[in-house]
């Protein structure tokens, strides 16, 4: 994208925005007239004739609107000689998109095959999707008409001839091109260092599959536990720690209440004791009976409700 701007067809150049500034570029390929494609469009050089087409390089952005105007300009100055540059800002899509259906306008090929003549000039050209897609449906709605009209406007066959030799040059050297790996046609595989840049690149996530014989295990290591989050309240069941020493589960509330009044042990042995220090082994809990239910004894006679008798 910076190497400067390059020929497509005789008259015909693509760059970037930086190049569209550089008057030792202009000057040295003599270009004339500049078609500016972007969201900022404007005229740069006062020597020059402009063509400022506001524009984002967006799917949804409808160029189709604009080509029979870029035709009628871009065709009219290389008519009487001139040199015209085609740009955007970095060179790969709405300046492209628009060559293209220059080249389709004014010869007799399909928008992939005057995507290729591009490509072959300028390697980094890539539409985007929906300029691709509009390419596509302008060829096959619009073309023909366009053709026609640019026939009646400009009757003249100077350039008919001398673009069709080209285009089928441009078309043997992007062949070439493809065949050399120096150009892409936008399929490098995954992990393939793309010629143009322009491929998806290595990606991080790439999986490499190793050989059996050169798949090693690694050492078994015992299995820990996952760190158990602290917390400054203590557990309902006991002392913080203990259920985690003996690996069962935690005693009942009742049975854990009786633990800790009848062991008579201090709350801070029992806390050193759950932390493993001084080779202290827990407690056991003794087994609680359950409460025995309070007697029920007979009611004596004396308050039993007697009946008068009759």
């Amino acid at each position: 994208m910076g190497n400067g701007m390059n020929k497509v067809l005789p008259g015909l150049y693509v760059g970037n925005y930086r190049d569209s500034k550089d008057s030792t570029q202009l000057e040295r390929f003599q270009i004339t007239h500049i078609v500016a494609i972007h969201d900022a469009a404007r005229k740069l050089h006062s020597d020059k004739h402009y063509l400022c087409v506001l524009a984002s390089d967006t799917p949804e952005q409808n160029l189709t609107q604009y080509f029979p105007l870029c035709n009628d300009f871009i065709h009219a100055a290389r008519l009487r000689g001139g040199n015209v540059l085609i740009h955007c800002l970095a060179g790969m899509s709405r300046s492209v998109t628009v060559t293209v259906a220059y080249i389709m306008s004014v010869t007799s090929l399909s928008w992939k095959e005057a995507l290729k003549v591009v490509r072959a000039g300028r390697n980094v050209a890539n539409p985007n999707f929906g300029f691709q897609k509009q390419l596509q449906e302008f060829e096959a709605f619009r073309l023909s008409e366009e053709r026609r009209r640019l026939k009646e406007r400009f009757p003249s066959l100077a350039l008919v001839a001398q673009d069709e030799e080209a285009c089928r040059g441009m078309l043997r050297s992007y062949q070439s091109l493809v065949l050399s790996r120096d150009l892409c046609e936008g399929d490098c595989a995954l992990g393939q260092t793309c010629p143009t840049g322009m491929c998806r690149a290595n990606s991080k996530r790439l999986i490499r599959r190793r050989s059996s014989s050169q798949r090693t295990t690694p050492p078994s290591s015992p299995r820990t536990l996952p760190p158990t989050p602290t917390s400054t309240r203590r557990p309902r069941s006991g002392p913080a720690g203990l259920h985690y020493y003996t690996a069962s589960a935690p005693p009942s509330r009742s049975s854990s209440r009786f633990d800790m009044t009848s062991l008579g042990v201090p709350g801070i042995g029992l806390s050193m004791c759950t932390a493993g220090g001084g080779g202290l082994s827990a407690p056991t809990s003794p087994h609680s009976s359950p409460p025995v239910s309070p007697q029920h004894w007979p009611r004596r006679a004396s308050t039993l409700s007697k009946r008068p008798l009759s």
